[in-house]
């Protein structure tokens, strides 16, 4: 365990923002999780960071950051037909994915270049190209902070939804997530019904070949955050209703959409806020990337109160353009 005050947290936030925490734990094994409470002050507050990747500090965070960044592979059952992986929190995402493609094991290769630890990918339900987390996680072991006691949940009972889990539900802010149990196959199950991967269609695409695709797809229209500050997708697609979508595809009769729950409809929130003006367009410091309108950018030097200002703008804009509210998928602190 190590243990800093008033620490920096500008290189552990993509956005890149300028602020401190009053205290900064890193924890180097799950053990040391139980340690915490001799850490952590009466009465204040307490931020679990992984990598960063979907938070938005808006001021210096007046309390404890605690980053289990303990790492850790391991295949703890081998089947005919699948494996399972135990993975501790710590890891890096993009290098889980790396690893189970090299192994040729299918599942998460959909999912490749997305920033972050994996200890958050359950909490987040991580998703891109027709793919999400939740349908390769077998089971999520966490420390809870109430009982002092390691527990493990089921897939089932982490209530998955999108972007959502009941990590972001009932146990906000109570528990820290020490591994996660994936279940990877060992037979072909690829996903190419999205976008650019449906050149990959007529072939029989090894899941290195897709991950190869997809990292060329994010590389071309998303930022480099080691360049230029983002978290990736700022806001969530909205799923709205079937009557509301036939209201705006009066107008815009091009509108986009992805199939959803009965009686609604998926749009892509990108789509909506380049359609308002808004792709490539900045306020002070802040600014909507000019190859993805979903991801809003730190041109340098913005802090969190211009990135909230900037993200309230284009929510009421969108709201009185197409009477959609955009939710934000981002972390704000």
């Amino acid at each position: 365990m190590k243990r800093f005050e008033t620490y920096s947290l500008k290189p552990f936030n993509t956005f890149g923002i300028d602020a401190t925490a009053h205290q900064f734990v890193i924890l180097e094994s799950a053990q040391e999780v139980e340690l915490l409470d001799s850490l952590l002050p009466d009465r204040e507050p307490m931020l679990v960071l992984g990598g960063g990747s979907n938070l938005l500090l808006t001021s210096d965070f007046k309390g404890t950051v605690v980053a289990p960044w303990f790492t850790g592979i391991e295949i703890i059952e081998d089947e005919n037909e699948y494996v399972l992986v135990r993975v501790a929190a710590g890891e890096d995402w993009d290098s889980l994915v790396e690893w189970s493609c090299l192994r040729n094991l299918w599942g998460i290769e959909n999912l490749s270049l997305i920033p972050g630890k994996v200890g958050a990918c359950p909490i987040q339900n991580i998703g891109a190209y027709g793919v999400e987390v939740k349908d390769s996680i077998e089971t999520v072991t966490y420390y809870h902070l109430d009982t002092k006691r390691f527990e493990t949940i089921t897939h089932n009972q982490c209530h998955f939804g999108y972007r959502t889990s009941i990590f972001k539900q009932e146990l906000r802010n109570k528990i820290i997530v020490t591994s996660v149990v994936f279940r990877l196959s060992k037979l072909p199950t690829a996903v190419l019904h999205y976008a650019n991967l449906q050149d990959l269609a007529g072939e029989t695409p090894s899941p290195m070949t897709i991950r190869n695709v997809v990292i060329g797809i994010r590389e071309s229209k998303l930022p480099d955050p080691k360049i230029t500050g983002n978290a990736g997708s700022f806001f969530k697609n909205p799923v709205i209703t079937e009557e509301l979508f036939i209201k705006i595809k009066e107008t815009y009769p091009e509108i986009p959409s992805y199939p959803s729950n009965e009686g609604t409809v998926k749009v892509p929130a990108g789509w909506l806020i380049e359609k308002g003006g808004w792709k490539g367009k900045s306020i002070g410091n802040a600014g909507v990337h000019a190859k993805q309108a979903l991801v809003i950018v730190n041109h340098g030097g913005a802090t969190g109160a211009e990135i909230i200002a900037l993200a309230k703008e284009i929510q009421r804009s969108i709201y009185s353009q197409f009477g959609i509210e955009l939710e934000m998928e981002v972390n704000a602190v």
